[in-house]
């Protein structure tokens, strides 16, 4: 019974926008949340939405678990939502029993780091590979040999974004391993090869939409959807998946466990998982969104980027991003702590 009664509370909001108003505190990626989408959330239910922008899913985790925050919504990547659900800072917003839950694409409704979408709705999808203007270097860019051991091209010019599970996926893959592998000899291989590599870069920052438009880096590891961007300003960029082993990750709306408007929240989980409105989270940020019918809504230039669409020969090579054990994050921490010396 409480279960129904959840279900009906839950349409009925859906239902009847005059009965939403207040505010709305979303806490999400920086450059990551459509202005139209929010515009039509606000005249859809007569919300005032506010976004505030972080740059990774650690400043957005330490800053909520200090409190005092006002957010109701946060967007962390799958890798860190078992994280925040053990630390009880998400509340248990069963989304899956919302009226739009049956658009979520079969492949998406019950990922390991959130079983059966108790907590969590799909935000955007995509894939950590490597960024490369053609006029600079014209090998192969399907290899993670880019950063790990640049051609002479290539060297100096190379940025890092800062997100470390990223980086070590692709770097124990590069080296033999299995990702969240505890081998010493793996990590080893893994710490030293990162060791050696940092001098051939030039940064390790987040700003990459705008450094790879304007040539200010000429490769990196990067997310495709922030490669897509790029593209669209500099024709010269395309957008490598390592043959040696990408993560495939999601990125995931949450309502916080201390979130003051709860029902604005849940209304906005569920107008998320609408076609046309997930279509415009993409056509935004350039990422997919794992909502069945968007594709109908997609800009033309969405369905054949070459950045979305995983070549055939790769996918193979794409596995899910996955939550390392606390002994493989403490060690992906030492070796973190030394690449930043």
């Amino acid at each position: 019974m409480k279960t129904f009664l959840s279900a009906l509370t839950i349409a009925a909001l859906s239902a009847a926008p005059a009965l939403a108003d207040g505010q709305l505190n979303i806490y999400n990626w920086g450059n990551y949340t459509p202005p139209d989408l929010v515009k039509k959330f606000e005249d859809t239910y007569h919300v005032k939405v506010t976004v505030t922008d972080y740059d990774s899913n650690d400043t957005a985790l330490a800053k909520v678990e200090a409190g005092g925050h006002g957010f109701d919504i946060v967007v962390p990547a799958g890798i860190y939502v078992p994280i925040w659900i053990e630390k009880g800072l998400l509340l248990e917003a069963r989304p899956d029993q919302m009226e739009n839950f049956k658009n979520v694409d079969p492949k998406w409704r019950n990922p390991e780091f959130d079983p059966g979408r108790h907590y969590t709705v799909p935000w955007q999808w995509g894939t950590v590979g490597i960024s490369v203007n053609r006029d600079v270097y014209k090998g192969d860019i399907n290899t993670s040999a880019i950063l790990f051991n640049p051609p002479p091209e290539l060297k100096g010019k190379i940025n890092i974004v800062p997100e470390m599970n990223d980086l070590m996926a692709l770097a124990v893959n590069y080296v033999g391993g299995k990702t969240c592998s505890n081998d010493m000899t793996v990590l080893k291989k893994v710490r030293d090869l990162l060791v050696a590599a940092k001098p051939n870069w030039l940064s390790m920052d987040y700003g990459t939409v705008e450094q790879l438009a304007q040539g200010d880096i000429a490769a990196g590891m990067n997310w495709n959807g922030s490669s897509f961007r790029s593209r669209l300003v500099n024709p010269k960029l395309e957008f490598g998946f390592p043959q040696e082993g990408f993560p495939v990750f999601m990125d995931n709306v949450a309502i916080l466990a201390d979130a003051k408007n709860v029902d604005n929240a849940k209304l906005f989980m569920n107008f998320i998982m609408t076609p046309e409105n997930a279509a415009m989270i993409s056509a935004y940020a350039r990422y997919g969104n794992g909502i069945m019918g968007s594709d109908a809504y997609m800009p033309e230039d969405m369905k054949t980027a070459p950045e979305v669409n995983i070549p055939p020969k790769l996918a193979g090579a794409g596995f899910p991003a996955q939550t390392c054990s606390p002994e493989v994050m403490k060690i992906y921490t030492k070796i973190w702590t030394d690449l930043q010396k």
